[in-house]
């Protein structure tokens, strides 16, 4: 992972909804200094990377895990 443990704040925020069932929404904070050293923080210039980037098996892993699983958006029914 290119992200220390510490450079990660997750959030889980709970509701019940109109129709009475309980709703989850995940929020996902990155430290500002770990997206700079990835060349991903929006003050900086796109083309500018300041960092390593992650080794192969992580992106290989990440295009695994998304031809496995099928994107939901939230509150589509399904």
């Amino acid at each position: 992972m290119p992200f220390e443990a510490e450079e990660i704040r997750i959030d889980l925020m709970c509701r019940i909804a109109e129709d009475g069932h309980w709703h989850g929404t995940l929020g996902l904070n990155v430290d500002a200094q770990a997206l700079w050293r990835l060349g991903l923080h929006p003050d900086q210039p796109t083309s500018v990377v300041n960092g390593p980037s992650p080794p192969a098996w992580w992106h290989t892993a990440g295009e695994r895990y998304a031809s496995r699983h099928a994107v939901r958006r939230r509150h589509d029914g399904r």
